[in-house]
């Protein structure tokens, strides 16, 4: 993803999703897809607003084709010899979960995606949509729960597409995100996973719609103690998935969209799937200073008459609300992204905000008069303050501008971290190349405990700030290079410089091929590959397996609680060196 947006985290994506990105390929591009979403969730600490939100929004002047999806699919002629039919109501059980969140159940051999359907659950369902080998059906009524079902704190999850799984218990999403792992390494990899003493295990066929169930068949026979014919005590060993003490007010950025409606301008979220706006006042995942702020910028801009952009028309002020909390320093950047550059009573909007939040430390304005969902333009200026905030990962500074990615856990992207450099294996005397560097929140983690470190990205910008970075922090042995990887690993390598060590951070669509033939060219002793997205990782650990490579331990981290996204970093070394 791009380093000068967030996964979806990937939402994302909410992501999807290091300070280093993940489309990092497209820059601008995948800016404000809509997912806001990612941006709210909460703490156990933390009541909801009693205030009224959830309210959903049309942009002002907008017909109803601009805020539901274009077109209209086709109603299909109905399939022939299926059990069940557009409509029918019937009584399912819940033998998994895919890997969209959506409960996977069958009906006389038929399986149906359920949404907010948990694995061991018996419910009751309408069937919304039929395709040949599988179907869509609505939860109508949970006729046996699951002991992982918890009522979602979130007033408006429900309606909004930021958390997927906020109706399971935190256990319950732990283990499922392991199994999630350990699934796409058996089925896309073909690896053979370590099977604990407390785990049990099955081989089965795959048909096309298993596959889409990511093993969910996997999870019902573990559950049921149907063994692995050929156990064995050899094979990679997925840890448990590394969790947060406190799963929610955990994120440090909001991106707000901004619509209006009577009585002034509302921000939230967009609804699942539509361009919606969902008003609100609160997102438990997010720190509470990002919803304080976001309130304040749409009281008061209510009251000094500032308009809102509409999509459709390409008419109105403020397109979104970009807030931004350093968890360490406590410093807040706030970012105005405008469709044009004048600011109707600006001084008094400034004033009023510095007055009301003290703890902002730069406001900072982004002009974006394209008609697209991107967020940013490509002007950004100082309205009041730094043009920078500076927080720390462990020992690590990092100065955050308004458009430089930054990631958005930063508890658990010290866990992440920390892990990374654990399976680096690092002495203090081996030479470490650091692929997809981003703005180099690995790389300088590395130099702590390497000789050197050389970190290659393809944007520009980020090369920028990681120098800048490396700069801020006083360290001298770290190198970065603007390019593709997989061009600029192999002319390091012309000019004699060999790696111990290559840590890889791709994209959620995984390593370019070129790349993974230079890992296996190079021949390092280690390699270390933290991805956002299992599927791509289970493809590229296959490719690296087969060149000589033994994966040998996997640890899935949880950057983003109540979403379907899991983190993974894993440890390979080369057959010849392992003992």
């Amino acid at each position: 993803m791009n380093i000068y947006e967030e996964r979806s985290e990937c939402t994302l994506s909410n992501t999807n999703r290091s300070g280093r990105g993940k489309n990092r390929r497209n820059s601008a591009a995948s800016q404000g897809q809509g997912n806001a979403s990612a941006s709210r969730q909460p703490s156990k600490s933390s009541r909801p607003s009693t205030r009224q939100q959830g309210k959903e929004v049309r942009p002002q002047g907008a017909s109803l084709s601009a805020v539901r999806p274009k077109g209209r699919e086709r109603e299909s002629a109905p399939i022939e010899g299926l059990p069940v039919s557009k409509n029918e109501e019937t009584i399912i059980d819940i033998i998994g979960m895919n890997h969209d969140g959506e409960g996977v159940g069958r009906a006389n051999g038929y399986t149906l995606f359920v949404q907010g359907a948990l694995p061991g659950e018996t419910v009751r369902v309408k069937v919304m949509k039929t395709k040949k080998q599988y179907g869509y059906a609505k939860l109508l009524e949970i006729v046996k729960a699951s002991p992982d079902r918890v009522s979602a704190p979130c007033p408006i999850y429900d309606q909004c597409g930021g958390c997927q799984i906020q109706h399971m218990s935190y256990a319950g999403q732990l283990a499922w995100k392991r199994q999630l792992v350990v699934d796409n390494l058996q089925r896309i990899g073909k690896l053979n996973v370590l099977v604990e003493d407390n785990e049990q295990a099955i081989q089965t066929e795959q048909t096309s719609t298993e596959e889409q169930m990511n093993g969910s068949n996997r999870i019902r026979l573990r559950m049921e103690g149907v063994m692995i014919e050929d156990d064995t005590t050899q094979g990679i060993r997925v840890l448990p998935t590394m969790g947060m003490d406190e799963p929610w007010r955990y994120r440090n950025k909001a991106q707000v969209p901004i619509g209006a409606a009577e009585g002034g301008l509302v921000g939230g979220f967009y609804a699942k799937g539509s361009h919606r706006i969902i008003d609100m006042d609160t997102c438990l995942i997010q720190h509470e200073h990002n919803d304080e702020v976001v309130a304040k910028v749409k009281e008061l801009g209510s009251h000094l008459g500032i308009s809102a952009y509409n999509e459709e028309t390409g008419r109105g002020l403020l397109r979104h609300v970009v807030v931004k909390k350093a968890f360490r320093t406590g410093e807040m950047m706030l970012v105005l992204v405008t469709n044009g550059r004048d600011i109707p009573h600006k001084d008094a909007w400034i004033g009023s905000i510095r007055e009301a939040i003290p703890h902002v430390a730069s406001i900072c304005q982004n002009v974006n008069k394209k008609q697209t969902n991107v967020i940013f333009g490509d002007e950004t200026r100082v309205l009041w303050g730094r043009d920078v905030i500076y927080d720390y990962i462990g020992d690590v500074q990092f100065a955050i501008s308004a458009r430089s990615f930054y990631q958005v856990n930063p508890v658990q992207t010290e866990v992440l971290y920390g892990k990374t450099v654990e399976y680096a294996g690092l002495s203090g005397k081996e030479t470490v190349i650091d692929a997809y560097c981003g703005i180099g929140t690995i790389s300088l983690f590395l130099a702590q405990h390497a000789d050197q470190v050389y970190g290659v990205e393809i944007v520009p910008e980020a090369i920028e700030d990681a120098r800048s970075n490396a700069v801020l922090n006083d360290m001298k042995n770290v190198k970065f290079e603007v390019g593709a990887s997989e061009d600029v690993i192999p002319r390091w390598k012309e000019q004699g410089i060999e790696a111990d060590v290559i840590v890889v951070d791709p994209p959620r669509k995984g390593c370019d091929p070129r790349l993974l033939d230079t890992i296996l060219e190079m021949k390092p002793e280690r390699v270390v590959y933290v991805s956002c997205n299992p599927s791509t990782l289970a493809r590229d650990l296959r490719v690296l397996e087969d060149g000589g490579y033994r994966t040998v331990e996997v640890t899935p981290v949880d950057m983003f609680p109540h979403t379907v996204h899991v983190e993974v970093t894993v440890r390979l070394e080369r057959k010849d060196t392992v003992q």
